[in-house]
């Protein structure tokens, strides 16, 4: 059953013998003074149905325990040591100078009944209300899109470790496969079998016989009823068993393939972790962290997070969804795709947005806006003034053309001849192209834009550029906590303040 807070102060309450020593300004202050205002208990019933059972810690209390820990980028061990030993966070909390507070798995449990719950982010919910009630983003009509990425909890393995470790995983869930004939590691042992690991017949022998394996137990498991976590647990093995390798020379032989797949999984320990480049010499795995943020007052208003090689832009527009029409939407070029400035423009935002860079096919060379091209017509005129038509793929190839022309060195390298690819918002982009070269663009770009770097600093400091838990759902509930955190902080700075309805000070 849901524990609700004691309205009588204990004799050794802290608030009431140390609340002068919290200063004036600061989150614990102001927990102390209205959590059960933000935190409400009908805000957690849903959680707690039943009537009967031990009380739970009050939900006023963990949720500001939640939002305290995030702040400050602890552990559960260390927030809950937090709890017992700091005064700043007794007086937050409501709890008296010798309460001992809960078990660090206190917060597991609770994060685990949201995430499960119909409102996994309800404290975030909560902050935002509050925002909305003071009115502080009222004609605030800006939003700066950005996203940064996060360093996963777990270590990269390769593909022998990770069919390994797949299969184990579908041996220790779906016990009747125990008796499927493996022969390529003896899976009760070490984690990698002893080979020479620098001879590449003896690495594809293994390889292969790995897959083998891995295929062995999908078919012994094809018609069979398993449950959710079998399932979860036989897909992945046959994703990792298929995603590196490619047919061998001889029939029933397999090798790692000379590619990269395209959404390779690079965990079996965290799944949905992805690698990402940042560019063609760094690197990173794990997550990307999507953000909307107001930018004269730093509110991020919206943020979500997922694996570290989607695409920025759809995310991005996502995280617009409920907003009033007639937002000026700033953001870098990695939003500046045609399909991306389409769902602005059709949710009837403005877009103050870079535009992607052309990289013309000869260095110094024509670009595409050195052609003229009529998406009306279907025509794409080349500087020498040779116009093709436009074929029903978007490609117009001037082929022929190009043989003789004067200035060809200048355009393309192809034995072929150029081939323009119109792409499908092509208007758009070349608009964007072209607005982009006006100080109407520049002066609130460069002005406004900028600020949203100020949110993603607060959003990774304290610890948080690496996610704690494994998973897209654990860790969107992870970030939701942290946005909630230093929206209110900034809130508080602000001025926040709750008489009769919540207010600003400043």
């Amino acid at each position: 059953m849901q524990g609700r807070s004691e309205p009588n102060r204990e004799l050794l309450d802290a608030a009431a013998l140390c609340r002068q020593l919290v200063p004036e300004g600061s989150v614990e202050a102001f927990l102390a003074d209205h959590r059960q205002e933000l935190f409400p208990d009908s805000m957690f019933e849903d959680l707690f149905p039943s009537g009967r059972g031990r009380p739970s810690v009050p939900a006023d209390v963990m949720a500001s325990v939640m939002v305290l820990q995030a702040l400050e980028g602890l552990s559960d061990r260390d927030a809950a040591r937090a709890l017992t030993d700091r005064i700043s966070w007794k007086v937050a909390c409501g709890l008296a100078l010798d309460e001992e507070g809960f078990h660090p798995t206190v917060l597991t449990y609770w994060r685990n009944r949201l995430r499960a719950s119909a409102r996994p982010e309800r404290v975030f919910d909560a902050v935002r209300s509050v925002v909305e009630a003071t009115g502080v983003l009222k004609n605030k009509t800006r939003r700066a899109l950005d996203s940064t990425l996060l360093d996963d909890a777990v270590a990269t393995q390769d593909t022998v470790t990770q069919i390994i470790s797949a299969i184990r995983r579908v041996r220790r869930e779906v016990p009747e496969v125990a008796g499927v004939p493996l022969g390529a590691h003896d899976y009760d042992a070490g984690p990698k079998p002893v080979i020479a690991w620098d001879d590449p017949v003896a690495k594809q022998a293994l390889v292969s016989a790995l897959v083998g394996d891995a295929l062995a137990l999908i078919e012994a498991l094809e018609d069979s009823r398993l449950s959710t976590e079998q399932t979860d647990a036989v897909g992945l093995l046959a994703l990792v068993a298929g995603q590196d390798v490619e047919p061998g020379d001889d029939p029933g032989t397999w090798r790692i393939a000379q590619k990269v797949a395209p959404d390779r999984v690079i965990s079996t320990v965290d799944p949905e972790a992805r690698h990402m480049h940042k560019s063609s010499s760094s690197y990173r795995d794990g997550y990307k962290a999507h953000v909307a943020v107001e930018p004269d007052t730093g509110i991020i208003t919206a943020a979500a997070l997922t694996p570290a090689n989607a695409a920025d832009g759809p995310t991005g527009v996502a995280l617009l969804t409920g907003e009033t029409p007639g937002l000026e939407v700033l953001a870098d070029s990695a939003y500046g795709s045609g399909e991306t400035r389409a769902a602005l423009a059709d949710a009837r935002h403005h877009a103050t947005i870079k535009p992607i860079p052309l990289r013309p096919t000869v260095p110094g060379g024509f670009s595409i806006d050195d052609f003229t091209i009529d998406t009306t017509a279907r025509t794409v005129t080349c500087p020498q003034g040779h116009a093709i038509p436009i074929a029903r793929r978007g490609t117009a190839s001037f082929g022929p053309r190009c043989r003789g022309c004067p200035v060809r060195d200048r355009c393309t390298a192809s034995k072929d001849g150029r081939t323009i690819k119109v792409h499908p918002q092509h208007d758009l982009m070349l608009a964007a192209r072209r607005g982009a070269e006006a100080e109407e663009f520049n002066v609130p770009y460069h002005r406004h834009r900028p600020m949203v770097e100020r949110s993603i600093a607060w959003l990774v400091a304290d610890g948080h550029r690496w996610v704690r838990y494994r998973g897209v759902a654990r860790n969107q509930l992870g970030l939701s906590m942290r946005v909630a955190a230093i929206n209110l902080r900034r809130l508080v700075n602000l001025g926040l303040d709750h008489r009769g309805g919540w207010i600003l000070g400043t």
